[in-house]
């Protein structure tokens, strides 16, 4: 449900409306998104049933899709060119879904994996865009959402907020953690 979650969140900034029908939005503003393992058809299928669950059409939710074929975060051109597109758009949200797909590194080097995302918060700090980053959690969990992330603590201690999706007895839980 990760691509699904972050979509629904994608519908809610663009219109304003609240997330999952309960979570108000302070901010509204165009999207703009990059979904790496998701066909373009399949990608638009989802954004209208979302739309549609919001009593929207699609034409009314400000979503940018980025194009690309890949985006790799590892690599300074992608970064300039991803900070170009930031600039040019100007969205309140951006969206980058998975982040295993936007590099190649060692996600387990806490090195690498902190000059990656510190080049993102820096990103984020400069355009004042909200960073949606989806992960993926291990495979064995662990108690905590932060705790359960795959690969280098760096990332969790990145986060400013976390979402975090549960599957356990035939039920999903949402939960959320913020630094402060």
């Amino acid at each position: 449900f990760k691509t699904w979650t972050c979509l629904e969140m994608a519908v809610s900034v663009a219109s304003g409306t609240p997330c999952f029908g309960t979570f108000p939005i302070h901010r509204s503003g165009p999207v703009l998104l990059f979904a790496a393992e998701d066909p373009m058809p399949a990608l638009r299928s989802r954004l209208q049933s979302l739309a549609q669950n919001h009593d929207l059409t699609l034409d009314q939710v400000d979503i940018r899709v980025i194009r690309a074929d890949s985006l790799r975060l590892d690599r300074q051109d992608d970064r300039e060119k991803l900070a170009a597109t930031v600039d040019h758009h100007r969205p309140a949200l951006l969206i980058l879904d998975p982040l295993v797909r936007l590099h190649s590194l060692a996600e387990t080097q806490a090195g690498p994996m902190a000059e990656l995302l510190g080049h993102l918060r820096v990103l984020q700090r400069l355009s004042g865009t909200a960073i949606a980053i989806v992960h993926h959690s291990r495979k064995n969990g662990a108690r905590s959402a932060g705790q359960s992330m795959r690969g280098s603590s760096d990332l969790y201690a990145f986060v400013d907020s976390l979402v975090s999706l549960q599957h356990r007895n035939g039920r999903v839980t949402l939960s959320a953690e913020h630094r402060s």
